[in-house]
């Protein structure tokens, strides 16, 4: 049998409703980030950089990007003849066929491929968040509190509490008391929804747990080992950590990457992040365009403006056209004389000549008023949006629009287009 002393399992499978179009035919990990990178990418390249050459990548939500991106690993050094990268998707079994109903749950149906490593301790991981993390420092943490579970937890504003899991320690660490989303927290240690467990912890627990309808580390897992008088302790963490959640932290997040000096930086050394490169030309930019404080991938064409602004690669920017403050990711062309003023486009998107985007003023959403705020406009992928239309802000656009879809030429404030194509709203 192989011998591991830690292996990874990463949960991919989340549809990250709260991007709206962003992720109408693409899992939330798949989403690209600060123009080459896949937010998958960052979990990834922790697990390589901290030793860790073992990963389970558990994926169910429109997987094929996804599965694509990752295949054997090789862009992580994960392609391995034992361990290395797996995908594992949901699966018929001779009794009965599921999805994962849960993040226990789908770890749970996965025990065959854990056992086969016969590990000392599984790292559980999200495929959905940014940060730098050395897991090899939070096992240490761990061995020396002789920890039954460690959960990595960072100190949140009080106000923010209710959203996390949150966690009451001991002067040792040692969890006390923890409550899951408390309306009234009684500390600001939230859980990041990473967990190292002793295998023989998590086994017992998760065969105990397995008729548990949606089970759920946070609701179930945790609180049934807390009862049976197991160690928990909290390993707090005090870098760069984001949930690229909703449309305003995704957006924000690829902004904080443009400062001069910016608080998470994706070019250290000895921290790289590592990603599947696709082999394109270099990125031209003409003589009478104008970048300023960007990030501009490879293979792409500038001929405007662009400033405080995240470009993929293959991207065409059109004459005369004015980008600012906006996301545009791979194999977008923007036609000429655009207007674009804090957008997030998809791939693979086509924008005619003469548009406006995002102008106006700000109302809230039609359809899904929590989903499409902050100001935004979001395109969804392979989208077309045709010349001379307006764009207010707070909208959203799906799929192949024509001229008649924008009455008067306009999309305004807060509306939403789902082109017959574009999917589901």
């Amino acid at each position: 049998m192989i011998k591991k002393e830690m292996i990874a399992m990463l949960l991919a499978g989340g549809q990250g409703s709260r991007l709206g179009v962003l992720t109408e035919k693409v899992a939330k990990p798949a989403v690209a980030f600060g123009g080459k990178y896949r937010i998958i990418d960052f979990p990834l390249s922790n697990c390589i950089n901290s030793g860790i050459d073992t990963v389970g990548v558990l994926t169910q939500y429109q997987p094929l990007r996804l599965n694509t991106h990752i295949g054997i690993g090789i862009p992580w050094d994960l392609d391995r003849n034992e361990g290395g990268v797996t995908v594992l998707p949901p699966y018929e079994k001779s009794t009965s066929s599921e999805w994962y109903t849960g993040t226990a749950n789908a770890i749970y149906q996965n025990l065959a491929y854990m056992e086969q490593y016969n590990p000392d301790y599984v790292l559980i991981l999200s495929g959905d968040h940014i940060y730098k993390m050395d897991y090899e420092v939070m096992l240490d943490f761990h061995k020396a509190n002789k920890a039954d579970i460690t959960i990595a937890c960072m100190p949140v504003p009080i106000e923010e509490a209710s959203r996390f899991g949150i966690m009451v320690t001991d002067e040792s660490s040692r969890i006390t008391e923890f409550e899951e989303k408390p309306e009234h927290p009684s500390s600001n240690l939230a859980s990041m929804g990473i967990y190292i467990f002793s295998w023989p912890v998590l086994k017992e627990a998760l065969i105990a747990l397995k008729n548990q309808n949606g089970c759920d580390f946070g609701k179930h897992i945790l609180p049934y080992c807390k009862e049976k008088g197991q160690r928990l302790f909290a390993y707090e963490y005090n870098g760069y950590w984001k949930d690229v959640g909703t449309l305003g932290s995704y957006w924000e997040a690829n902004m904080e990457l443009i400062d001069i000096i910016p608080e998470f930086n994706l070019y250290e050394e000895f921290w790289r992040i590592y990603t599947k490169g696709d082999v394109i030309p270099p990125q031209y930019i003409s003589a009478d365009a104008v970048v300023d404080k960007c990030i501009i991938g490879e293979g792409t064409e500038i001929y405007g403006e662009v400033h405080n602004s995240v470009i993929g690669p293959n991207v065409i920017i059109g004459r005369g056209s004015v980008i600012r403050d906006s996301i545009i990711m791979k194999n977008t062309a923007v036609g000429e004389n655009v207007v674009m003023d804090k957008a997030i486009v998809a791939e693979d998107v086509v924008i005619g000549n003469n548009v406006v985007i995002g102008c106006g003023e700000e109302l809230p959403n039609v359809l899904k008023p929590a989903v499409y705020s902050f100001g935004l406009v979001a395109i969804g992928e392979n989208s077309v949006i045709p010349d001379s239309v307006k764009i207010g802000k707070n909208t959203a656009i799906a799929g192949v629009t024509t001229k008649e879809d924008y009455p008067d030429g306009e999309l305004a404030a807060g509306q939403v287009i789902a082109a017959k194509d574009g999917g589901k709203e």
